[in-house]
Formats: structure tokens, C-alpha cells, sequence
């Protein structure tokens, strides 16, 4: 006769969700490599513009062969009630994001928005504070793509002043 603690592995069941979660990680990098090995090669040398989604995909990789492992030992941690309002929020700030530099709004803005509406994703309420935060961070994110880089980034009014 053999007892097993509490939270041993009897008790411990395969995640479904996890699973599905580290199916849908592997998926997506699997999407970023053949979407990078359809970009021409431009440069004689070097590093091109098709090695930055092989590092991404690289990591969500890795991302999903760790999630398989927990979802696989049931390691992972118990969810929280599913409100989708944070994922309502989310969606709406790449809604957003889309739409103003799709009508010329530029980086600046539209990536300010998305912040935003992240922000209050994770439960945050200073909107005027993220607002005035998110300005001054894209704005020196753009700066050092625009001048430091010399990548251009999406251009609007704000991009227009600098």
C-alpha cells in the first residue's frame, strides 16, 4: 500500500490549455520562419531583414517547448475566471494601433494607444499618466529608429515636428 502526498503525481493531470497554448507558440514561430525565408535578400553580407523573425521565432519556441513540458507535468499555474475585458482592451488598442497609422496618424500615436489600452488591460487607471508616459517613450523610440538607425518608422504629425 503506498500513499502519495498531496500534489503528487496522482493529483497532477495533463493541461489541455497548455497544450494548446504551446501548440499555437510552436505554430506562430513555424509561421515567422517561412514568412522571413520569403523576403528577398538584399544585402551582399551580413545580417538581413529576414534574421529578426528567425530570432523571435527562436524564442516563442522555446516559449512553447517549456509551456509543453509544464502543461505535460500539470506544473502550470491555476487560471484566474476568464474575464475578457483585458483581451477586449487589448485588441481594441491593435485596432487602434491599425486604424491611425492606416489614416496617416503615425508611430508616435498609434503605438501611444496601444500602450495605453494595455495599461488599463493589466488593470491600470492613470490614463492621463500612461498617456503623457507613452508619448515621451515612443517619441525617444522613434528618435532612435528615425536618427539613430536611419529606419523609418511610420510618419505622422507628431514625427512631422521632429
Amino acid at each position: 500500500m503506498t500513499d502519495l502526498p498531496q500534489g503528487g503525481p496522482a493529483s497532477r493531470r495533463v493541461d489541455r490549455a497548455g497544450l494548446v497554448i504551446a501548440a499555437a507558440l510552436a505554430a506562430l514561430a513555424a509561421v515567422l520562419v517561412w514568412d522571413s525565408r520569403q523576403l528577398p535578400t538584399t544585402t551582399m553580407y551580413g545580417m538581413g531583414p529576414e534574421v529578426m523573425p528567425v530570432v523571435i521565432a527562436i524564442g516563442l519556441g522555446l516559449l512553447a517547448i517549456g509551456n509543453l513540458i509544464d502543461a505535460l507535468r500539470g506544473n502550470l499555474p491555476a487560471r484566474e475566471s476568464a474575464d475578457p475585458r483585458a483581451v477586449w482592451l487589448i485588441l481594441g488598442g491593435l485596432a487602434l494601433l491599425i486604424a491611425i497609422i492606416g489614416l496617416g496618424g503615425g508611430f508616435i500615436l498609434a503605438t501611444s494607444a496601444l500602450f495605453v489600452t494595455t495599461s488599463a488591460a493589466f488593470g491600470r487607471r492613470a490614463i492621463l499618466v500612461d498617456s503623457a508616459i507613452a508619448l515621451v517613450m515612443t517619441t525617444l523610440i522613434y528618435l532612435a529608429f528615425d536618427r539613430l538607425l536611419t529606419l523609418s518608422l511610420p510618419t505622422g504629425p507628431l514625427e512631422r515636428l521632429l
